[in-house]
């Protein structure tokens, strides 16, 4: 096995247990045996925890807004596009292993603590809102309901929270 290879596995067993269990609930110990990879080689390329979370943080983040921005920019008229964003997340509160927002997650476990990431994940996300409306104050309210459409549904998942969601963003003026 090649550092790629290993590396990929590393963050795909790092994802899996910090998503499933929580980030300070999951040893490198724990990471080195679910993937495989030796301990030699998991320290040289991740020298410490921190730097297997920011990496498995990066990489969720671009998968995630990726998808999310595919979904959101699909339909041509703009209202249907800012709509599009609360039915992806519908799909996404129903998937078998959704535990919430990785990036809440992280920051609700580490506070101040957490890698920078968090916080320019927020703002990539705001960022696409204001793409798809080019109105910040219309922007941040989605991501009002779009951050507590993902609280409600870690709580209780299913597509609820998101159509909720949408059906208040359907009243705001701009939309």
């Amino acid at each position: 096995m090649d550092d790629e290879e290993a590396r990929t596995r590393l963050l795909d067993t790092a994802e899996e247990l910090f998503y499933r269990h929580g980030i300070q609930a999951v040893g490198m110990d724990r990471i080195r045996t679910a993937s495989g990879v030796p301990l030699k080689r998991l320290y040289r390329l991740f020298p410490a925890k921190e730097s297997l979370v920011t990496a498995y943080l990066e990489r969720r983040d671009r998968r995630w807004l990726d998808s999310l921005r595919t979904a959101a920019l699909a339909p041509a008229e703009p209202r249907a596009r800012v709509l599009a964003v609360f039915d992806w997340l519908a799909d996404w509160f129903t998937e078998p292993d959704f535990r919430g927002c990785a990036f809440l997650n992280a920051y609700g476990e580490l506070g101040a603590a957490a890698p920078e990431i968090v916080r320019i994940h927020k703002a990539e996300l705001h960022a696409l809102l204001v793409d798809l409306t080019a109105d910040p104050a219309l922007a941040d309210r989605l991501l009002i309901l779009t951050e507590g459409a993902t609280t409600v549904a870690a709580l209780a998942p299913g597509p609820e929270p998101a159509r909720r969601a949408r059906e208040i963003a359907e009243l705001l003026p701009g939309i």
